[in-house]
């Protein structure tokens, strides 16, 4: 039985060493996945030739973004099982077990023949090994933030947390540079015909550093406390409870996830290509551009997190979809305008808006849910999110922009799309900067600070709500609207 009176005895105090250790930890191990998963949509152009050669060139490229978009068919099933598998087993291991798996699917790519060798075999195998990264990845982001969120104190949550994305700008800028030092390299044709396997191959020793430390890495203490809870008498969480009695969190977030990887996926995956194919600034000059605006990133994502733990991450992401809405259309233009310093300060524009919301919303979307539910439910919302709005986005833009000719659609799509999220992070949107994780006792990083925490009740709302949860179940009655 959780007790239900805040006391000092429940507060988790956190070493600064070890917070810091972990979110190193899985930042790594997540810049490892990303590089994997990533590297494709650099190769697209590329990939598209390989892989689709007897398809009109004017369509390569839509064909080669429809293979990167399979992936996200499976990212729903792989966040459903190792989702449900964090929740039931730990983060850690499940974190360890993902980051194998999106080693071996890349290193396959790299092995398998071209079209011209095997024919149509040749694209089913590309599928089948897209599929397996997109089951990997299903398990892999929303276990991230979860283990980050619960092993980081409460004032410095949503700084730490965007070290998780610091850490997928590194994989993109790792892959997004191999494969432009490549080009500059070996040039077009030697690429087309095998220095596109080059970067597939490195896939299998970084996978085995990725996996070293998260091997390291030790459990989280929120999730201990929920074991320790389960001991106690209480059931561990079901699809059924997920679905029936978490629905509000559950929407709230799929909502938030379209917006955020419409603008993630449009930048940072969709602009080079845009960039070579529509643009005509050449594979090189496009993915280094994209190279040093996502360089440019890094320290604004710190930057956002260190400011959102201080004036609220709601704040900064109202801040940055409403600068979206207004600036979408500048930058594009800017984008277009045929000097190639105009077009990488528009992309810098759209990088810092994106930076924004890369700062705050890792430790925005584990705080939806309650610590028995928070990588299960994370993990499908996100991926299924994902899958429908993020994935596909690279494949619409491209759809859109070959069928009507107009090359402003990017900004208009993006527009729409943080209208929408300014809508729901204004009316659905907690502020939780601050606050214990549901479910979760408060956490800080010095025994000094527990005197603080219990003279501010309201920053223990979590905790009390997580109690009221479990005593509601144990009578029976329905927690829905309580998350």
């Amino acid at each position: 039985m959780v007790r239900e009176s805040l006391n000092k005895e429940n507060i988790t105090v956190v070493d600064a060493s070890v917070a810091k250790k972990s979110m190193i930890g899985t930042s790594v191990g997540n810049a490892m996945e990303w590089f994997d998963f990533g590297i494709y949509s650099f190769l697209a152009v590329t990939m598209g030739k390989v892989f689709f050669p007897d398809i009109d060139p004017s369509f390569q490229l839509i064909y080669a973004f429809a293979t990167f978009a399979v992936a996200f068919i499976a990212r729903p099933i792989g966040g459903m099982f190792f989702g449900m598998m964090g929740d039931r087993i730990g983060r850690k291991k499940v974190l360890a077990l993902t980051m194998i798996l999106m080693a071996a699917a890349t290193l396959s790519i790299g092995l398998i023949p071209g079209f011209a060798a095997i024919g149509i075999a040749a694209q089913i195998l590309l599928l089948l090994a897209r599929l397996v990264q997109g089951f990997s990845t299903g398990g892999e982001y929303a276990g991230a933030m979860t283990y980050i969120a619960e092993t980081t104190p409460d004032k410095k949550r949503t700084f730490m947390a965007s070290g998780l994305e610091v850490g997928t700008l590194v994989g993109f800028i790792a892959g997004a540079g191999l494969v432009t030092a490549l080009t500059y390299l070996l040039g077009k044709e030697a690429m087309v015909e095998w220095g596109w396997r080059i970067p597939f191959f490195i896939a299998a020793p970084l996978g085995l550093i990725g996996f070293y430390f998260r091997n390291h890495l030790g459990e989280t203490p929120a999730f201990e406390a929920m074991n320790q809870a389960i001991d106690e008498g209480n059931q561990r969480t079901s699809f059924k409870e997920i679905f029936a009695e978490h629905w509000r969190a559950l929407l709230i977030c799929t909502a938030i996830v379209i917006f955020y990887n419409v603008m993630s996926y449009t930048v940072l995956t969709y602009m080079p290509s845009y960039l070579s194919e529509e643009l005509g600034y050449g594979e090189q000059k496009g993915l280094l551009l994209i190279v040093i605006v996502m360089i440019a990133m890094i320290p604004l994502v710190m930057a956002m997190g260190y400011w959102s733990d201080r004036i609220g991450r709601n704040r900064i992401l109202k801040g940055a979809l409403i600068g979206a809405i207004v600036l979408s259309i500048p930058a594009f233009m800017l984008v277009r305008s045929g000097n190639i310093y105009g077009a990488f300060f528009g992309l810098l524009i759209l990088g810092a808006l994106l930076s924004a919301l890369q700062g705050s919303l890792p430790a925005t979307l584990p705080s939806l849910f309650f610590t028995r539910v928070r990588y299960g439910a994370l993990a499908i919302t996100y991926n299924t999110a994902t899958s429908l709005f993020g994935g596909t986005t690279p494949l619409i833009v491209a759809w859109l922009v070959s069928a009507t000719g107009n090359k402003m659609l990017p900004a208009y799509y993006l527009m729409a799309m943080c209208t929408f999220g300014l809508v729901i992070v204004t009316l659905f949107v907690k502020e939780t900067a601050g606050k214990s994780l549901r479910g979760s006792a408060p956490v800080v990083e010095n025994p000094s600070e527990i005197k603080e925490v219990l003279k501010q009740p309201e920053k223990a709302l979590w905790w009390r709500e997580e109690v009221r949860q479990l005593r509601q179940k144990k009578a029976g009655k329905s927690l829905e609207g309580v998350s």
